[in-house]
């Protein structure tokens, strides 16, 4: 880990309580203080009251919150709770330079390699293999299942659903258990028995197979009778949840290869102590038939760390850090780096002040930007102009597509359970998020030379098949509005004649999500051996780009085949959109165009034609 400038704010927070601390150096976490959420309205107020508590003046930066639900984009919205909050907001409202927000058993997974033997307790043989992958699972409200795998210098967690997958009896009273579930739900995971939840369900199912009268107990109060006790019928809850959990942990070590050792988190796990080791657990791990050996040899973990999720957190916090200082994700702080042996001396300063406050960056007038690098304003001006920006805002809206953690360059999942404001939310945030990261790989030379092409054609003709149909007619449209001869094609056969008649001077536009189509790769070598140019708006580094003399990338692929297309054709149209902008500055519109459909040297009088409108307003409200 990096040295720290300054401490980092570390939470961790579930239904029932919000825990915090400050990471004064790496690993090391004080002032920890644990809040119950009942007590605050809100987040924000939670984590006011936190900071309250602290010593005047404590500066802090960075921030990483651990929270008990999926985090998809940048609301966030408790599954157990009602808080609710948009990442970007907060960060700003607490005034901190990053604000990671991520699921807490993420967090706990990205923890694992920071363990020591004094975080663990190892349950049966085996040893783990260094810098292999690594099994997680996790019963609390849920079962949580994870897996770390090796990645360079560092590790990738893996986003899983795997608690739940069906749930495999292999006993007589977990055949009794089954059978009662299935009672309650369609579908019996092993996360409806693996679980807080799970252990009430287990033991009125074996409460009723043994006759007993019908007593609702909870896990906490199921663990104590079997604890300490000795309640006969809690015990026995205890040891089958034990053994399915075995099963799932063997399930998942096989799955996995997980050579590096299965570890076991959450909350129920831990609080059984010394009892677990001789609980059937182990044993139901390596009971695997012809694979017993090979499980065998995989250690088997109980993470007993109270900070473990504190530590995953502050491991992602870190990753990311580094990420936006050295990785060219952030595609215009790379640019500033670049250019800053070529910037004057005013417009350096201003260059320091955007890389070592970034964020802050973001949300400063002009006038501050200036006194913080004690430049006048013009110069800031003239600074993002030396990047290709036409202006202040220009720069900052680069600025914040290159930031990840509260402005996210990534694609969220749709699901059966989202509302139509989710849903819509979702689909808005995915298309955002693609377009702002074309526009951070926007290649300006490949632009202007598909333009200065375009706007010198004689004749411009639209390449394409499928659902993408409509990009082609789209392009046809606007173009034959500045009178340029154009057509689009869609139906291969047509296409194979119509690129046998080009000729010097035409340009074929040929358009492909994948770039990989026969017909269309087909297209681009006739179009080349009649001598017409052929500009490609496909993937960068696909068949088809390596074919076109000029290559415009859309590197969000959707396959047409198994989806229908949606983000990729909305690149598409805007590409074309950006080229129709181009040629019209090149271009002016033709006298047939603005007269209108009549002949002014009719007989009948001609109806009096609309004006078209500017070309460069037409086409960007043409969408």
């Amino acid at each position: 880990m990096a040295p720290q400038d300054s401490p980092r704010l570390i939470a961790d927070i579930g239904g029932t309580y919000a825990r915090f601390a400050l990471e004064t150096a790496p690993g090391r976490f004080s002032a920890q203080a644990q809040l119950r959420c009942a007590d605050h309205a809100d987040f924000h107020a939670a984590v006011r009251a936190y900071l309250d508590t602290l010593p005047p003046r404590t500066l802090i930066e960075h921030a990483a919150v651990a929270i008990a639900n999926p985090v998809e984009g940048d609301r966030v919205r408790m599954t157990n709770y009602h808080w609710e909050f948009s990442i970007e907001q907060m960060r700003q409202r607490l005034q901190l330079d990053t604000l990671l927000v991520v699921n807490d058993f993420t967090a706990l997974a990205m923890s694992l390699p920071r363990l020591g033997p004094q975080d663990l307790r190892q349950v049966g043989g085996g040893t783990a293999v260094a810098r292999s992958v690594m099994g997680l699972l996790g019963s609390g409200s849920g079962l949580g299942v994870s897996g770390l795998i090796p990645a360079g210098d560092g590790w990738v967690s893996l986003g899983s659903e795997g608690g739940h997958t069906s749930v495999a009896p292999r006993d007589e009273r977990e055949i009794v258990v089954l059978r009662h579930a299935w009672t309650k739900f369609p579908h019996v995971s092993f996360e409806r028995l693996l679980s807080g939840p799970g252990l009430t369900l287990m033991h009125q199912a074996l409460t009723r197979a043994a006759g007993r009268p019908s007593e609702p107990l909870d896990a906490p109060e199921i663990t104590r009778r079997a604890l300490s006790a000795g309640d006969r019928l809690c015990l026995d809850t205890l040891e089958v949840f034990c053994a399915m959990l075995g099963t799932a942990a063997s399930n998942l070590a096989l799955t996995l290869g997980a050579f590096g050792g299965l570890y076991i988190g959450g909350g129920i796990v831990p609080r059984l102590g010394a009892w677990f080791d001789s609980s059937p657990f182990r044993a139901r791990f390596e009971d695997k038939g012809r694979f017993s050996r090979y499980v065998a040899a995989i250690p088997t973990f109980v993470i007993t760390a109270e900070q473990a999720t504190f530590s995953g957190a502050s491991a992602i916090l870190d990753s990311q850090l580094k990420a936006m200082k050295t990785t060219p994700g952030s595609a215009i702080l790379g640019q500033i780096r670049r250019a800053c042996s070529e910037l004057s001396p005013a417009e350096l300063r201003v260059a320091e002040h955007v890389l070592a406050h970034p964020r802050a960056v973001l949300n400063q007038p002009i006038v501050e930007i200036a006194k913080a690098a004690q430049v006048s304003q013009p110069t800031v001006i003239r600074f993002c102009r030396s990047l290709g920006c036409e202006g202040l805002s220009d720069f900052k809206l680069r600025l914040a597509s290159g930031l990840t953690g509260t402005v996210p360059i990534t694609h969220v999942q749709v699901t059966d359970d989202d509302s139509s404001a989710e849903l819509g939310s979702k689909v808005l945030g995915n298309t955002a998020s693609a377009i702002l990261q074309m526009r951070s790989q926007l290649n300006s030379e490949m632009i202007e030379r598909a333009i200065e092409l375009l706007a010198q054609a004689d004749r411009v003709e639209f390449y394409t098949v499928g659902q993408y149909g409509g990009v082609a007619l789209d392009a046809q449209f606007k173009f034959l509005r500045f009178g340029i001869p154009s057509a689009a094609y869609t139906d291969p056969r047509l296409q194979n004649l119509a690129a046998a008649v080009l000729k010097p001077g035409d340009v074929a536009v040929v358009i492909s999500s994948g770039g990989r189509l026969p017909e269309l790769l087909a297209v681009a070598d006739t179009a080349r051996a009649r001598g017409a140019a052929v500009v490609a708006i496909t993937a960068s580094q696909s068949p088809l780009a390596r074919k076109a003399h000029t290559v415009l990338a859309v590197d969000h692929v959707e396959d047409a085949s198994t989806h229908v297309p949606m983000v990729s054709r909305i690149l598409q149209l805007l590409v074309v959109d950006m080229l129709t902008v181009g040629v019209a500055l090149r271009r002016p519109v033709p006298p047939a165009v603005e007269a209108g459909p009549h002949d002014t040297d009719s007989a009948v009088p001609a109806a009096p034609a609309e004006p078209a409108p500017p070309l460069a307003r037409m086409t960007l409200h043409s969408r």
